[in-house]
């Protein structure tokens, strides 16, 4: 079943997918926290607050806010669904420098995000579960 990316179906599924796959993922070394201002979201009031925390050795991705993050990244739906699910990283980078993305703190934690997720044919194989279940 498909969900709109970020919707609470979608954080509810996507987490189920990690859990699924925890053990068998290796875990990440780098921790990185960001803050995600998602903007023109096309249910609730239109801007959802979203994290990523890797200190667990995990991705943990949930709706909310950290408290001292690394950094905060503020996009609009469309960015935000191509940065985390697609994972495209032509689209990302013509997205920031178009300032599409915008960084609040230190840049260089998320250029480490790209580095610092292994990939595996798990985690390549969790990537895909979670592109098929976004809308």
């Amino acid at each position: 079943m498909s969900h709109l990316f970020l919707s609470d179906e979608w954080i509810t599924a996507a987490r189920d997918i990690r859990h699924r796959h925890a053990e068998s993922v290796p875990a990440i070394e780098a921790s990185i926290r960001i803050n995600v201002v998602t903007t023109k979201v096309p249910f609730g009031d239109g801007t959802i607050k979203a994290f990523i925390d890797t200190s667990s050795g995990a991705l943990d991705m949930e709706l909310g806010e950290l408290d001292s993050p690394d950094l905060t990244i503020t996009t609009d739906f469309d960015t935000a669904r191509s940065l985390f699910v697609d994972q495209d990283p032509t689209a990302s980078m013509q997205a920031f420098m178009s300032g599409r993305i915008k960084v609040d703190g230190d840049i260089t934690r998320l250029m480490m995000m790209q580095t610092a997720i292994p990939q595996t044919d798990i985690s390549l194989q969790v990537a895909a579960e979670i592109k098929a279940i976004t809308l």
